[in-house]
């Protein structure tokens, strides 16, 4: 299967590092020019460089926003008033005791992983609906399903960006715009570097050793029984964004791993 996707702009939230990195990567090798988004001009400028470096000839440009706020997504809306593929993947996570969780927090985690892309959703589909196509999806996750005891408010919005993104499909029924969810699991990303480091230093082990535990003790479940690397997300999400995946809307497209114990 050859994708190519040389006459595609495509926006990736988020992707400053991590999977939004490897996505816009991705999407970059298969030919599209790419938006990269971060809260920080900084962090804009060096994944520009990288992904210059790493793809020879790729057109990469980025805007520096808070996706979290009405206000930032309108920055990106007036900087790229239109795009063919729509990466929604800008979020926050972190464990927390449900009973420590405030108001705020709650509110933010809501802002963040949710509101973004219903913002960005809602300006870029209409563009993609009258040109008819477009590709859109939300990076949920398979804590979505399997709502993680200790990060409750995450597992929330991740469950409610699946909804919007099964809802927004039939939005836009009929059109040659798909529309789906992408749900890794556990996978190298830098927050979750962050936390395996902490979880190191905790506990008196490598990052390796507290890593396998980390699968051992909280996903037990796992079929691959390790973290994933942010290319294995990337390329699904890259074959989504391809033609060739016309037929495929509406879908929760899982690549965690077998963690969610379900055949469905």
């Amino acid at each position: 299967m050859q994708i190519d996707l040389s006459t595609k702009h495509a926006i990736v939230t988020g992707s400053t590092a991590g999977i939004g990195l490897a996505i816009a990567k991705g999407l970059a090798q298969a030919g599209a020019s790419v938006t990269v988004t971060g809260r920080t001009q900084a962090r804009v400028d060096q994944a520009i460089a990288t992904l210059t470096r790493e793809v020879p000839g790729a057109s990469i440009d980025g805007v520096a926003a808070d996706l979290g706020s009405a206000d930032g997504c309108q920055t990106l809306i007036a900087a790229r008033p239109e795009c063919d593929i729509l990466i929604n993947n800008v979020g926050i996570f972190g464990p927390k005791d449900f009973f420590e969780i405030e108001d705020a927090e709650w509110q933010q985690f809501f802002d963040v992983n949710v509101m973004s892309a219903v913002r960005l959703s809602r300006h870029y589909a209409q563009g993609m609906k009258q040109r008819d196509w477009g590709r859109i999806q939300f990076l949920s996750s398979e804590s979505a399903l399997n709502i993680p005891a200790e990060m409750v408010h995450y597992g929330m919005t991740k469950s409610a960006v699946q909804s919007i993104s099964r809802g927004l499909a039939k939005v836009l029924s009929g059109t040659r715009v798909t529309v789906n969810a992408v749900l890794p699991g556990p996978t190298k990303s830098e927050g979750v570097g962050k936390m395996i480091a902490k979880m190191a230093a905790e506990q008196g082990v490598s990052e390796a050793e507290a890593e396998a535990n980390f699968v051992k003790d909280n996903r037990p479940s796992s079929i691959i029984q390790r973290v994933a690397e942010v290319e294995e997300v990337a390329n699904l999400s890259v074959y989504l964004a391809s033609e060739q995946a016309s037929a495929t809307t509406g879908a929760a497209m899982r690549v965690e791993g077998g963690i969610v114990d379900t055949m469905a």
